[in-house]
């Protein structure tokens, strides 16, 4: 399935906005209230190339290139949680929103969250899709390191695949479309110089700054579902338990048989969980 056909019978529009000065690509489909999606580290707006159709039936839906990934500009400083978030504020000012949903998978899961403490009056409500950072155990945080500088640094057919499948539970989903896709995004010479402020957090002296902490989440008033998956290669449903008591009032679902990426291998569930959790909320 070509992600073309996707959102064929969509209308949508891809652009970019000026983001205080950061270049910045956007998608943009549907009518109604904004929801904005963010990826995960080293992702781009394809990451949500399924979901599209399906969330624009619902919400004036925005899928970002978070800064320094895919084709939004990359200056040239460490990529730190509140570094995202102060460009998640640059962009909803950009758009003109007051208000918004929010939904952010790994990386963006943890921003979303970092930005809903940081700036309660902006979020609505949102999603956090198997976020990042919650047991910030050292293998795993080398090994998303290491995979994805090889990725990018080592760009091949073989490496960008190998990234790839460690996101998903079932392999077969990583198509040679995704893999182009991302190979095209990883080889932009701005890309290989970016990538070592991408991984920055995967330091834990740079980590321990954002880490999961009552501290910040408990500035968090938005209304605040976990979504977590039953085989997430970065933590364990169990491991959401200490998040989920962190956020004041915040529910846990899970979605199974996918790993890291829901929005990928079930996109209809994965939907499902956005919809009927942020619906409430409209006005």
């Amino acid at each position: 399935m070509s992600l073309w056909t996707e959102v064929q019978d969509t209308e949508f529009r891809l652009f970019y906005l000026d983001a205080n000065g950061v270049k910045t690509r956007v998608l943009e489909a549907g009518e109604g209230e904004p929801l904005i999606l963010l990826h995960g580290t080293g992702g781009h707006i394809e990451a949500y190339g399924k979901n599209v159709k399906g969330l624009a039936e619902h919400f004036k839906l925005y899928v970002v290139d978070m800064l320094g990934h895919g084709y939004t500009d990359k200056p040239d400083k460490p990529y730190g949680i509140d570094t995202y978030s102060d460009h998640l504020l640059d962009v909803i000012n950009a758009l003109g929103y007051e208000k918004v949903f929010l939904s952010g998978e790994s990386l963006g899961g943890w921003v979303s969250a970092w930005f809903a403490a940081e700036h309660p009056e902006y979020v609505k409500a949102m999603v956090l899709n198997t976020p990042g950072n919650v047991n910030s155990d050292p293998e795993v945080m080398e090994r998303l390191k290491a995979s994805t500088l090889k990725a990018v640094l080592e760009a091949n057919y073989e490496n960008v695949k190998t990234r790839l499948e460690w996101l998903m539970y079932d392999k077969s989903v990583v198509t040679d479309e995704l893999i182009q896709v991302r190979y095209d995004i990883y080889t932009q010479p701005s890309y290989q110089k970016a990538v070592h402020n991408i991984v920055y957090l995967q330091e834990p002296e740079a980590r321990k700054q954002y880490i999961w902490d009552p501290s910040w989440c408990g500035k968090i008033q938005a209304p605040t579902l976990l979504a977590w998956t039953d085989h997430d290669p970065t933590s364990t449903v169990e491991q959401a338990g200490p998040i989920k008591d962190m956020i004041p009032g915040a529910e846990l679902t899970v979605i199974n048989d996918a790993g890291h990426w829901p929005q990928w291998e079930q996109v209809e569930e994965f939907n499902r969980v956005i919809i009927d959790f942020l619906e409430p909320y409209k006005d």
